[in-house]
């Protein structure tokens, strides 16, 4: 399939493409390269100048258009300026009520608290309490580990080796003069098992080492305030925690009286094919943490949590921007746009047929190391073929519920490397053909598709068509300059 014709912008092109509108666009990003930080990432990346957008396009400076498998890094649930979003906004801006209104108490707020309860797991809702932070993920984490620090009076914090919790280090950081500091355990993974492994026994191994280390308070883990693990772990590279894997994490910290965090930062709202990822395995976390996608777009960030842990004094961790009210009308309008229309439900089925197709390129090209995901947050890792191959898992591993078989050393099928430049000429291969996607996992070798909820079959068939062909022209110019050093040496 060629390229899918753009219908969902309103409006025509910004410019004709021509000189002045090509100078407006590379004017606005010199003026970013010489004004703003150095750490800038996605604009080093993809240097596109959004002016527009709707649903799943976008809209350059520069009049081309662009498929976004981005989504705000997931924030986008809905896709840009979804028309319910947008009338949510304006309802609050045409009422005259206050924007922020720090932890006041409002009927914008009360709605968005009663339609998050709603969505929340069962076992959850009945006895939640919500915290509203700063309006990142972050500063969600940073409440999540102060809220079970204060509740159980310890302050060790266990979290996973991939795991990415914010942009900080601040919130995993222990209080100044605390002897436990936050500890870092394997997290399961199939394509990279920790063990050599893989599968059902590799995730086996990884609980029988967080069960030894809490139960050797020690030389291994003094009792720790809590546990956070993300359902599936996104900036790490996309890899989805085995069910049977959390519920023995479940098992495990409720059996020791370890408040359980769940961060379903970029995995919450319908994203991985159900509402929030710890339904895929039946577990009841005591804490959640939420951001990205409950604000509509907008900057919000919450915490909700057993009110057994409500341990907090009055003004106990504040923040100024916790009442931001145009984002909560946002969020109630998302969440319930993806309840009534069971938008979790439409993620699993296209997801799974998105990776199906992903898995037929894997096959086809042997650059294409793993194909992974849950439901519309997809991975594909580029490794390089040539190399040497690294620890892996087993052929013929066992998932789930499937029988184990002994794995010797000689029968574990070992990976290629992770292969970052190729990832990065696949990223630019994309943009070049009108797709923005993102990047993470081991040393940003991961392909990264986040496409908003509401993408329709024929948009994600463009979206892999695109993405098939910007790997393959990746993997040839990869080949092509190889042939030629081989030819001068």
């Amino acid at each position: 399939m060629g390229r899918m014709p753009v219908k969902d912008l309103p409006g025509g092109a910004v410019g004709d493409n021509g000189s002045g509108t090509r100078a407006a666009h590379e004017g606005i990003q010199r003026r970013q390269s010489a004004r703003e930080s150095a750490a800038r990432t996605y604009a080093r990346a993809l240097p596109i100048v959004p002016v527009r957008a709707r649903g799943l396009t976008i809209e350059g400076a520069d009049g081309r258009r662009y498929l976004d498998c981005l989504s705000g890094a997931g924030a986008l649930a809905l896709g840009h300026n979804h028309p319910v979003v947008l009338e949510a906004i304006r309802k609050v801006l045409d009422s005259g009520a206050p924007l922020n209104v720090l932890d006041l108490a409002t009927p914008v707020r009360d709605a968005f608290i009663t339609e998050l309860f709603h969505t929340l797991p069962p076992g959850l809702a009945d006895r939640a309490r919500v915290r509203f932070c700063g309006p990142a993920g972050s500063d969600a984490v940073e409440t999540a580990c102060a809220l079970v620090r204060a509740a159980t009076g310890r302050t060790g914090i266990v979290t996973f080796t991939g795991a990415c919790h914010g942009s900080t280090t601040g919130p995993l950081d222990a209080p100044a003069g605390a002897h436990e500091q936050v500890v870092r355990l394997p997290y399961p993974r199939d394509y990279r098992c920790p063990f050599g492994v893989g599968g059902a026994r590799g995730a086996d191994l990884a609980a029988r080492w967080t069960e030894s280390l809490l139960d050797d308070p020690g030389p291994g883990l003094p009792l720790p305030a809590g546990m956070i693990v993300e359902p599936v772990q996104s900036e790490g590279g996309v890899i989805p925690a085995p069910d049977a894997w959390l519920r023995r994490m479940r098992q495990l910290t409720a059996d020791r009286s370890v408040p359980l965090i769940a961060d379903e930062i970029h995995t919450g709202v319908g994203r991985t094919g159900a509402f929030w990822a710890v339904e895929h395995s039946g577990v009841t976390p005591d804490v959640m943490v939420l951001s990205q996608a409950i604000g509509g777009s907008l900057p919000l960030a919450v915490v909700v949590y057993r009110d057994d842990l409500d341990a907090w004094e009055p003004g106990a961790h504040a923040g100024t921007f916790r009442g931001n009210q145009l984002a909560m009308a946002a969020g109630t309008a998302t969440l319930a746009h993806v309840r009534e229309n069971r938008l979790a439900e439409r993620a699993a089925t296209l997801g799974a047929r998105m990776l199906g197709r992903l898995q037929e390129l894997a096959r086809e090209l042997p650059c294409v190391g793993d194909v992974r995901g849950r439901g519309l947050m997809i991975g594909v890792e580029l490794v390089d073929p040539e190399a040497e191959p690294g620890v892996g898992r087993a052929p013929g591993h066992a998932g789930d519920g499937e029988a184990e078989s002994t794995v010797t050393p000689d029968s574990v099928r070992r990976p290629h490397p992770v292969a970052p430049e190729l990832a990065a000429a696949v990223q630019r291969e994309c943009l070049r053909r009108g797709l923005i996607v993102g990047l993470g996992g081991r040393h940003a070798g991961v392909v990264r598709l986040l496409p908003p909820l509401t993408i329709t079959d024929e948009q994600a068939a463009a979206v892999l068509d695109r993405l098939a062909e910007a790997v393959r022209a990746a993997a040839r110019c990869r080949e092509a300059t190889r042939q030629q050093r081989r030819t001068r040496e």
